[in-house]
């Protein structure tokens, strides 16, 4: 099963917390992640100027050379190539895939988040999409629509690419996402390895 940690330094290292500090947490989780063989790590720190967020990319690019691991970033493409990062995992609603493969080298990745079957069929060209939000997760507002285990089959069978199921998975619903099709599994809380934040020193 391919495993995506997508980051959320905020989320990690808790409210009130000084950059430095997160930053410090989010890379020691990364390094846990890749000694773990994790396949995909997105970088998704979208409050960040394209500066920090390229220095993030580096050392997480660092933290994964001579490994499996495969650093994406988060919608940036600019960033991921000014990196030279694995590949860029793009929003819905963000540019045609077919755009940015014209400006990729060759063996650059690209995916897709899709919430719907429709978005899955028309993500052409990716090398795999994210679909959610497959069951109540923290990173949404409670009440926010779910795609549930039927919305995911959906999206598999509409999909060209393999699909990773994110949005409130844990490990006692691998069986159920692999039984729906996906080809793996990403998140934010998944790869959190506590419940409650690391206070600053």
């Amino acid at each position: 099963m391919i495993r995506c940690l997508v980051t959320d330094r905020r989320r990690l290292a808790g409210a009130g917390a000084s950059f430095d500090h997160a930053r410090r947490l989010l890379l020691a989780q990364l390094e846990t992640a890749v000694d773990g063989g994790v396949d995909f790590i997105q970088v998704r720190e979208r409050d960040l100027e394209a500066g920090q967020l390229a220095a993030l990319v580096e050392a997480a690019l660092s933290l994964a050379r001579g490994t499996t691991s495969r650093i994406v970033v988060n919608d940036r493409l600019d960033v991921a190539l000014a990196c030279g990062a694995d590949g860029v995992h793009l929003r819905a609603d963000s540019i045609p895939t077919a755009d940015a493969r014209r400006i990729v080298p060759n063996g650059f990745l690209i995916g897709r988040s899709v919430h719907s079957s429709g978005e899955a069929s028309a993500a052409e060209g990716t090398d795999y999409v994210i679909a959610g939000t497959v069951f109540p997760s923290r990173s949404k507002a409670a009440g926010a629509a779910v795609l549930g285990l039927e919305g995911l089959r959906a999206i598999v069978r509409a999909s060209r690419a393999p699909v990773l199921a994110i949005g409130g998975v844990t490990a006692d619903r691998f069986d159920d996402v692999a039984a729906a099709g996906a080809a793996g599994v990403a998140g934010i809380g998944l790869f959190l390895p506590f419940d409650s934040p690391t206070p600053a020193p």
